[in-house]
């Protein structure tokens, strides 16, 4: 019996990533982005094939740079999903935007598209495309792109939970919208602590994203400004844990596959719950997210038996911070129904067993 408590998720780190801080510490005299940062980036470009990619201080601001390198601004409009994490819709009222919020596909917990067309108005400016935990939308990311591109729509994927997955032609999930984000918090499949990078294969719009995160500056460590900018920089400490991180990323998201699958395999018989139907060939599930019955009754029984879960996040129109009328009945059911079971990738497969034979108990008690 597992005695210890297993979390939602945690991060895993080792001694390479301590080496190399230490290793940064004692021989460097650079703390903001230099080399490391440069390195970290190529290994992404790298990783997804983009041409570009910068990295930024985190995955929200990397989206309000994305938005502001695009142009949007004050009485915009933006496309965003009623089930995401509240920064993506904040990300952009930071810059007077509005974020007109649209319901999901059940099957991906992707932006719905007949409810997305209802939605356009002249005010549109872009489109926010959050691929949940990995997934892309069951109708085709093609399908959406003509569509804005008919409507003169810009794509910003946030991708924050999709690093390692891809669409069924081989591209990165975060390169076939105009500007793609990428989230590095702690509970991501690399994690920086913080942090974020933006990739694109747009010339003109990295231009303006390096801007943009150094004061507008048009030039490495020049004071000349062509531009107005901030300073969204990364670091060299954050850099090196990257770089460690992403040398165990390939394994990690063969893991997580099994870690989905083993849950689903050992769960398929309880009828109280269900799991999305993951494209594992291309995609690597960030967390593992279900809906399930009796959610609040589950979580408690759970934690008495040392597992932590985690409630998926509730709909944007419902949270206190907008609180706005709407009919959303799929984001509703992920706010009453949807959890987040254990999902490190460390997570071992006598931990996994030991959890869904505790679920099962449960639903089977009488």
């Amino acid at each position: 019996m597992v005695k210890e408590f297993i979390m939602q998720m945690r991060p895993w780190f080792d001694e390479s990533e301590k080496e190399a801080l230490v290793d940064l510490m004692d021989n460097e005299t650079f703390l903001t982005e230099f080399r490391h940062t440069e390195k970290f980036e190529e290994t992404l470009k790298s990783f997804t094939n983009a041409k570009h990619c910068i990295l930024v201080n985190n995955g929200t601001i990397s989206l309000t740079i994305a938005a502001y390198a695009l142009g949007i601004s004050h009485g915009d409009e933006v496309i965003v999903p009623n089930y995401t994490m509240v920064a993506t819709p904040n990300s952009v009222k930071l810059l007077g935007a509005t974020p007109v919020f649209v319901d999901v596909e059940k099957e991906t917990l992707c932006i719905n598209f007949e409810e997305l067309k209802s939605k356009i108005s002249d005010k549109t400016k872009a489109l926010m495309l959050v691929s949940a935990n990995g997934r892309y939308p069951s109708y085709g990311i093609e399908k959406l792109k003509a569509f804005c591109d008919q409507n003169n729509i810009f794509i910003i994927e946030d991708s924050a939970q999709s690093l390692g997955s891809y669409y069924p032609d081989g591209t990165h999930i975060g390169l076939k919208g105009d500007i793609g984000s990428f989230s590095f918090s702690m509970p991501k499949i690399i994690t920086t602590g913080q942090g974020g990078a933006l990739v694109t294969n747009n010339d003109e719009l990295a231009s303006k994203i390096r801007k943009i995160k150094d004061f507008g500056r048009s030039g490495g460590g020049n004071d000349i400004h062509d531009s107005i900018g901030f300073n969204f920089k990364f670091t060299e400490m954050q850099a090196v844990i990257g770089i460690a991180q992403m040398k165990k990323l390939n394994f990690r998201i063969t893991r997580k596959k099994e870690i989905y699958k083993r849950f689903q395999e050992n769960l398929h018989r309880v009828d109280s719950i269900s799991f999305f139907n993951h494209d594992f060939a291309n995609t690597a599930p960030w967390f593992i997210d279900c809906f399930v019955e009796d959610r609040d009754g589950l979580q408690e029984f759970l934690k008495k038996n040392n597992i932590g879960s985690r409630v998926m996040y509730p709909p944007l129109n419902q949270q206190q911070a907008y609180n706005l009328p709407g009919n959303f009945p799929v984001s509703f059911e992920v706010g009453q129904k949807g959890l987040w079971l254990p999902s490190m990738a460390q997570l071992s497969n006598e931990e996994i067993d030991y959890i869904t034979n505790l679920i099962k108990d449960y639903y089977e008690r009488p």
